[in-house]
């Protein structure tokens, strides 16, 4: 994995995708909301396992399209893994994304949500990773703080 700039970084393949979200967690302060975005095969799954794998949790993680959502509690913290892409209503995809929250901050967990343009809700307080596929192969990764952040900046991990 090579950075390019101080917020973007240069993911060759799905093992550094992976990794990305290995290093991402320990950036995330507790009961964090992280917002995947990106289409279709940019990896945002990927990320989520690497997530999965840093909060020690063993089971396999996959897309949750079909589920909506799947819950991890044997996570350091517990993992709440949402996806939206099904949800084409913003009130449906709002309503669970409330719900899925509020389960979250009882549980302490991580939330990571993949396809959160299908919200409608402001959300300032999310961290959010943008990924995109590259011409040359691989894929760009920008990591983006809370715009409530003090700093309210790029961050860079």
């Amino acid at each position: 994995m090579g950075q390019s700039t101080d917020d973007t970084w240069i993911l060759e393949n799905l093992d550094a995708t992976r990794w990305l979200g290995i290093a991402l967690v320990q950036r995330l302060p507790a009961l964090s909301v992280l917002l995947l975005e990106g289409p279709l095969g940019a990896g945002k799954t990927s990320v989520v396992q690497g997530i999965a794998t840093a909060l020690g949790i063993r089971e396999p993680i996959t897309s949750p399209t079909y589920a909506l959502a799947q819950h991890y509690p044997d996570g350091n913290p517990p993992l709440i893994h949402l996806d939206l892409y099904r949800l084409e209503q913003p009130s449906t995809a709002n309503e669970l994304f409330l719900q899925e929250e509020e389960e979250a901050q009882a549980l302490g967990a991580l939330m990571a949500v993949e396809w959160p343009d299908r919200l409608s809700l402001n959300l300032p307080e999310a961290w959010r990773l943008q990924l995109q596929h590259r011409a040359q192969g691989g894929r760009i990764a920008q990591f983006t703080s809370p715009s409530n952040d003090p700093k309210n900046s790029s961050t860079c991990i």
